[in-house]
């Protein structure tokens, strides 16, 4: 059954690459039928597949277009349509034949999910509750993931006065293509993604047997990321207080070879919570990340980081080395630095200034030279806000948070930030809550599925 469930996979990700029609899916499906799955067994076999979950698939047109690295105009030149325009903040990404995988394989990831949500519905034979609770959460966790990168880069970022009326995803719930889905508010969006969360509660366990694979401390540690996104600061510090009392791993940088490469590591680190990777650009691979000299200089001579994260070459161009995946992608998932400084952040938000400087002190105990650091303090709520901010913007680098800080960041005056590019000696700009903001939806799907483009 394994092998019909690899067929059905590849003939479900070559329909999503070639169809025109939904027609033509519903009768390959048809034609397939023998091979659907339809056992408890079939649907977490599914579920398995880390190529489809985790491996090379989270958006980054965000981090392409965010300010954590330059490239040359050679690099500029030879890269991909999509990654150039995405560089540029060009209104056109795709040029009428850029890859849409940005868009595509988080949709291919939510239709198996629905699959198995739906085949869990319909099990006919005797199975463990425990088991079906879990093979449900890690689909509910999944298809919340996929929404959730889908939403930071094909809508607009979330803001309370216009979230019921902004277009966010469409929603897609189910794995029967004869409904028609259209695009949801962006507040109707975050609805549907946390409260599938809050029910991935019930359902998961307390720890999983790999680290693609979600649980309690993984859902914990989204619902940080994605109440700090939309700035409820008290649920933010209530989901990261919680992993954080279950998993406090750091890794300290005083253990880590500055030699290695191209991957600095050769497994998963202590601080991993849930593993996942970015769609592969080279953009943002080892070598092609220049990195600008002024951020380079904030580091600290004693801060480690500066030797772990970046390289110098011998052409006198710094360039990003560091990465949480072994295999040298581009690392997004979750991690309890991540965590740390979430609820740093929102302790500072919320009035705690100085347990906001611990959280923030002891993670970057670990990040300098052994011996050599010296706790920050601040004065009040806002010193320390900014200082977290700094060293938020330091450590979590070349994981696609960025693009969302910009985003949410962009909604207080004080920290907003003008994106500058130069190309070919030529200018480019991003200003504050542009609406390039949000990535232009390819415009097969806008055809296949009649829905509303973005504005650019």
């Amino acid at each position: 059954m394994k092998q019909n469930i690899i067929i059905f996979i590849a003939v479900v990700f070559l329909s999503f690459g070639g169809c025109k029609k939904q027609d033509e899916f519903l009768n390959e499906k048809v034609n397939i039928s023998q091979t659907v799955p339809t056992t408890l067994e079939d649907f977490q076999n599914l579920l398995n597949n880390e190529d489809a979950f985790n491996y090379l698939k989270d958006p980054s047109l965000g981090a392409l277009t965010g300010e954590d690295y330059y490239v040359s105009n050679k690099n500029w030149n030879s890269a991909v349509v999509n990654a150039r325009n995405a560089y540029i903040f060009a209104s056109d990404i795709y040029e009428g034949s850029g890859s849409a995988a940005d868009w595509s394989n988080p949709y291919k990831a939510v239709y198996i999910t629905n699959v198995v949500l739906d085949g869990i519905n319909n099990l006919k034979s005797s199975n463990s509750p425990d088991e079906v609770a879990k093979v449900k959460g890690q689909a509910l966790f999944y298809r919340s993931w996929n929404f959730y990168n889908l939403l930071q880069t094909y809508s607009m970022t979330y803001d309370s006065l216009t979230a019921t009326a902004d277009l966010g995803i469409p929603l897609r719930l189910t794995s029967d293509f004869n409904i028609r889905v259209i695009r949801s508010s962006v507040k109707d969006c975050y609805t549907q993604i946390l409260s599938d969360l809050q029910t991935c509660l019930d359902l998961l366990p307390q720890t999983s047997e790999v680290l693609t694979r979600p649980n309690k401390i993984t859902v914990n540690a989204f619902l940080a990321r994605i109440y700090l996104a939309i700035g409820n600061y008290q649920e933010a510090f209530k989901n990261a207080d919680t992993v954080l009392e279950n998993k406090h791993d750091l890794l300290d940088f005083n253990n880590v070879s500055t030699t290695a490469y191209p991957n600095l590591f050769t497994s998963f680190v202590p601080e991993d919570i849930y593993h996942s990777t970015l769609n592969a650009y080279n953009f943002l691979g080892a070598g092609y990340a220049f990195i600008d000299s002024t951020l380079y200089a904030s580091y600290d001579i004693n801060d480690l980081r500066k030797s772990v994260f970046f390289v110098m070459r011998p052409s006198g161009i710094l360039t990003y080395r560091g990465s949480y995946d072994y295999r040298g992608a581009a690392y997004s998932g979750l991690a309890t630095d991540e965590i740390y400084l979430i609820r740093a952040e929102c302790l500072a938000r919320l009035g705690n200034v100085n347990a906001a400087m611990d959280d923030l002190n002891r993670l970057l105990y670990y990040r300098w030279k052994q011996g050599t650091f010296v706790s920050y303090s601040a004065s009040g709520s806002e010193e320390a806000l900014g200082i977290i901010l700094a060293e938020r913007r330091k450590e979590l680098i070349n994981r696609g948070l960025r693009w969302t800080d910009l985003r949410r960041l962009n909604k207080e005056s004080r920290f907003e930030s003008t994106l500058t590019r130069s190309v070919n000696g030529l200018n480019y700009t991003l200003p504050p809550n542009d609406k390039r903001y949000a990535m232009p939806i390819p415009a097969s799907e806008i055809k296949l599925m009649g829905l509303i483009q973005n504005e650019r």
